[in-house]
């Protein structure tokens, strides 16, 4: 992987766009990314990773606040990259999602996340994808790593490095399974545990299920479990085969059981039905005999009751002859009541004939006045018209004088509105010009303040760099002064010289009292370094805050008048302009209103003169209307008293004829009616109608006496029927059975009977059960034994991958192996680097055995001191020492991350932050090594803030921040 450009707009510290060519800064193969602290080194980083991978690494993932805080609202966060990926040239750009301002309305809206992935091919661009996953994927399959792979590949962070050089085995492991993916073993691990207890929770199971099959036959055969089997642990030491045995026998000792319980209850059964017939045929003898003498009984009782039944015959045959008389008697009646009413409701005083001649002159009057009721109804509708449209005349007649007084008032108001508009539209011109100009001064002012602080303030940091460096430069001094003693000190015996090779050490010298050490000096340059930063960042806000003054001060420009009453005219411009939308709005109103009163004056007065002329036709109207009514009601105040005295008398003329009617048709309808009682009752057989209504029974009562003649004849039949059938008289002679013998011998009979077959059902049954769980025992013994042989496997294979087995002889769980494993290709890979870098002094050891708090061996990690020939702890290390170490754990972790991806090369590599911990000489040594990583034309971007870096790497990639935002140069190129 090579990268080629990266251009970035709205993103992190940088608000505008900015970019960096880095074919540019290839040329000198190593370059410096530097900055003060807080400018945006570390997103630079950041690019390049959301380019690929649509992400940061780290932190800065979780805080999901990619956007540029400062820049504009209207410009869209994005980052453009062009590398080299797997020998093909890609242009990746790339937006988060953001909240944007809403095209239409206020607001705004989430704009999603955007990806567009091209490939060059030839001089042409191709877009291959704009799917964020698609990208996604493609990436990593080019570069074969992930993003925390990429990162600890390219982007080399040591600070995490000197962490995981110094973290337990446990957070190592964490660190190097991420890294080299090796989840899969750890997964094989857990399949195997959850295989071991999904085999014993079903073996345990089917082994319940077993024993719950075994104490089934228990309980049926009515046998007792041997003593010396476990119930619930069957396969010892009975073993399958016994157990299968033991319940085969039960259900052949069953089988035979039921045989012999069987052929006795057919014995029972056969003497029980002997019994029974027995005694049927004896309850069948005395029920007849029973019988016969009852009917002679019965027949003897009814023949002396004959007379009785012939009196009843008689009463019946009257009682249906008067039946006829008595419905026309009632019909009779019925008239002689409906005349009597008739005759008393008539008027005596007037005939039929007078009756219907005043029945039809009312009606005759009462038609003529019922045509006068539309005549009526309209009058009553002109009166009301009438008087709305007075009503209405009198509204149209106050409206036009209302609207002749506004065509007085409103021209005068809107002159009134119009210079006042024109006052507040030139008060809007000046505002914007005098507004910037008060801003102007008032920055003028604090600018002003501010520079003077910021100058004393760089004063003082000027002062304090120099004393720093002043302190830096005599402690080196000093110590360069005292280096024979120092270098004595290191002497040990036997050992040579570093300076002339002697092994003898005869006077060696001593330091002097006071003299400084490497750590001192170490110190002495990280304060001075510290305050050089502090003095260049001083220096930088100081020319910052000029540069704006004097923009400032142009856009005050020349003026007598001070800040606050240029404030006071501006208020008061403003209160004059703020009106100007409600003066435009009241002019344009009272314009509008002006025009419509005109307007709706004359439309007022057109109105007028109509409704005058429908008042004086409906007058004329009403006036025609009460003539025609008043010749018609007489003495009548209006129709409706006379079409209500109508009304009243034919009815009442009306009901006397009706009254007359019904009693002349009442009196026909009597005298048909006794005409035909009188020929009813001769017809059937009576003298007369009172002799017939005499003989006449009440239907209840002719029942109940049809009921007694048909009992009789029925109870008279039955008996002697039964006094005539065969055998009557021998039966009658035969002696009575002896009932309660038989039902005795049929009850023990049948006792037995029951007892031999509920003995031969419930052997059937036990017989039927035990064959049953027989089969289900077998079932179940053949369904647990693959699983129970299945379980000691899985429990042999699992014990030994958690490393809890005697097998294992490193007692190492797989998964720890495994990152073991590739500890050791990290340590290898590590001590090639670190062996140049401490000058042959320090390697890394990788050991098996379990460190201090650390629950499991294998990821150890110790520092063997050639010089001393010690190994200990990386926590005794010292900052430069450590960095050192961990840079070289960085860098065998990267080659062993691309050895692992298929030997991706990476042509683009940074190194973070540290250096400052480093003395010169070491310093020397590491950028060496970084020189060999140049090989093959590699880019290597080395980030620092430490002033000495910057005067070693010439070519230099600085990010500036500033109040606006961050911006990025190349220098040194």
């Amino acid at each position: 992987m090579r990268l080629h450009h990266l251009e970035v707009t709205a993103f992190g510290p940088f608000t505008g766009t900015v970019e960096v060519d880095f074919d540019q800064l290839s040329e000198a193969g190593l370059f410096l990314l530097s900055g003060a602290t807080g400018a945006g080194k570390t997103s630079v980083l950041d690019a390049v990773c959301f380019a690929l991978y649509g992400d940061v690494p780290g932190d800065r993932s979780v805080a999901k606040r990619l956007r540029s805080d400062r820049a504009p609202a209207e410009v869209a966060t994005r980052v453009v990259l062009e590398a080299t990926l797997a020998q093909r040239r890609f242009r990746i750009t790339r937006s988060p999602s953001w909240e944007r301002p809403k095209r239409r309305g206020s607001g705004t809206t989430t704009q999603q996340a955007s990806v567009v992935l091209m490939e060059q091919v030839g001089a042409e661009w191709r877009t291959l994808t704009n799917r964020l996953d698609e990208a996604g994927h493609l990436v990593s399959d080019l570069l074969g790593m992930t993003l925390t792979q990429f990162v600890q590949v390219a982007m080399l962070p040591q600070g995490r490095f000197q962490a995981f050089l110094r973290s337990s085995a446990e957070e190592r492991k964490r660190l190097l399974e991420r890294l080299f993916r090796t989840e899969r073993f750890a997964d094989v691990e857990r399949w195997l545990r959850e295989r071991r207890v999904e085999l014993r929770r079903r073996s345990e199971e089917l082994n319940a299920g077993v024993a719950e099959v075994v104490s089934r036959i228990s309980e049926t055969a009515a046998v007792t479990f041997p003593e010396d089997w476990d119930v619930h642990d069957l396969g010892l030491p009975a073993g399958e085969g016994a157990i299968a045995a033991w319940a085969r026998t039960l259900a052949e000792e069953a089988t035979e059981a039921q045989a012999v319980t069987s052929g006795a209850a057919m014995e029972a059964l056969a003497a029980e039905s002997e019994t029974l017939a027995a005694l049927d045929a004896g309850r069948a003898m005395a029920e007849k005999q029973r019988g016969l003498r009852a009917a002679a009984a019965a027949e003897s009782r009814l023949v002396a009751a004959a007379e009785e039944q012939e009196e009843r015959v008689r009463r019946v045959e009257a009682a249906q002859r008067a039946e006829a008389v008595a419905g026309v008697s009632e019909l009779a009646e019925q008239a002689r009541r409906e005349h009597a009413k008739a005759a008393a409701l008539a008027p005596g005083d007037l005939s039929l004939s007078d009756a219907k001649a005043a029945v039809d002159d009312l009606a005759g009057r009462l038609a003529q006045a019922r045509a006068l009721v539309p005549v009526q109804r309209r009058l009553s509708e002109v009166g009301r018209e009438l008087t709305a449209t007075g009503a209405q005349r009198e509204h149209v007649l106050t409206q036009i004088r209302e609207q002749a007084r506004l065509a007085e008032e409103l021209p005068q108001q809107t002159e009134a509105l119009a210079a006042e508009l024109a006052a507040a539209t030139e008060a809007a011109t000046a505002v914007p010009l005098l507004r910037a100009r008060v801003a102007a001064v008032t920055e003028v002012g604090r600018l002003t303040r501010d520079l003077a602080e910021a100058r004393a303030r760089h004063e003082s940091a000027r002062a304090a760099a120099m004393e720093a460096r002043t302190h830096y430069l005599d402690v080196r001094q000093a110590r360069l002064d005292g280096i024979a003693a120092e270098l004595a000190g290191a002497l040990a015996v036997g050992a040579d010289c570093p300076v002339c090779g002697s092994h003898e050490h005869p006077h060696k010298a001593s330091p002097a009292e006071g003299a400084p050490d490497a750590a001192a000096e170490k110190a002495a340059q990280a304060t001075y370094d510290n305050a050089s930063a502090e003095e260049h960042a001083r220096d930088q806000h100081v020319r910052d805050l000029i540069t704006r003054l004097e923009l400032a001060q142009e856009a005050a420009g020349e003026t007598d008048e001070d800040a606050a009453s240029m404030a006071e005219r501006l208020a008061a411009l403003e209160r004059t302009a703020a009106r100007e939308p409600s003066l435009r709005a009241q002019l344009t109103a009272a314009e509008e209103a002006r025009s419509r009163s005109a307007t709706l004056r004359a439309e007022l007065e057109t109105r007028a003169a109509e409704l005058e002329t429908t008042v004086r036709h409906l007058t004329e109207e009403r006036e025609r209307l009460e003539e025609q009514l008043r010749d018609v009601r007489g003495d009548h105040p209006d129709l409706d008293a006379l079409l209500a005295a109508l009304d009243r008398d034919h009815r009442s003329a009306s009901t006397a004829l009706e009254r007359l009617e019904a009693a002349a048709r009442a009196a026909e309808a009597l005298a048909g009616a006794e005409n035909t009682l009188s020929a009813t009752a001769v017809r059937a057989g009576f003298d007369s109608p009172q002799s017939a209504l005499a003989a006449a029974l009440p239907p209840e009562r002719v029942a109940a006496l049809n009921g007694q003649i048909k009992t009789y004849a029925d109870s008279l039949a039955a008996a002697r029927a039964t006094l005539d059938s065969p055998g009557a008289a021998e039966i009658l002679a035969t002696d009575e059975p002896d009932l309660p013998a038989l039902t005795a011998a049929h009850r023990k009979a049948a006792d037995a009977a029951d007892a031999a077959r509920s003995a031969a059902d419930t052997a059937a049954n036990r017989a039927a059960r035990l064959d049953s769980l027989q089969r289900d025992l077998t079932r179940a013994l053949s369904t647990w034994t693959p699983v129970r042989d299945d379980l000691e496997v899985a429990a042999r294979i699992a014990s030994f991958a958690e490393g809890k087995s005697s097998d294992n002889q490193l007692q190492m769980s797989l998964s720890a192996y495994v990152v073991a494993y590739r500890l050791t290709q990290v340590v290898a890979a590590a001590n090639e680097r670190l062996a140049k870098m401490s000058d042959q002094r320090y390697a890394l050891e990788h050991s098996a055995a379990k460190g201090a708090g650390d629950r499991r061996g294998g990821l150890a990690l110790m520092v063997r001191d050639d010089w001393s020939g010690e190994s200990r702890d990386p926590a005794t290390l010292s900052g430069g020492e450590t960095f050192v170490v961990s840079l070289a754990l960085a860098l065998g972790l990267a080659d062993v991350i691309m050895n692992e991806a298929g030997g991706q090369m990476l042509d683009t590599l940074f190194v973070d932050e540290g250096f400052g911990s480093l003395d010169a000489d070491t310093l020397d040594d590491v950028l060496d090594v970084l020189d060999t990583l140049r090989e093959g034309g590699r880019i290597i971007g080395v980030v620092s803030h430490v002033t000495e870096m910057r005067e070693r790497i010439p070519t230099q990639l600085a990010v500036a921040k500033g109040r606006e935002g961050s911006t990025l140069h190349v220098l040194g190129t």
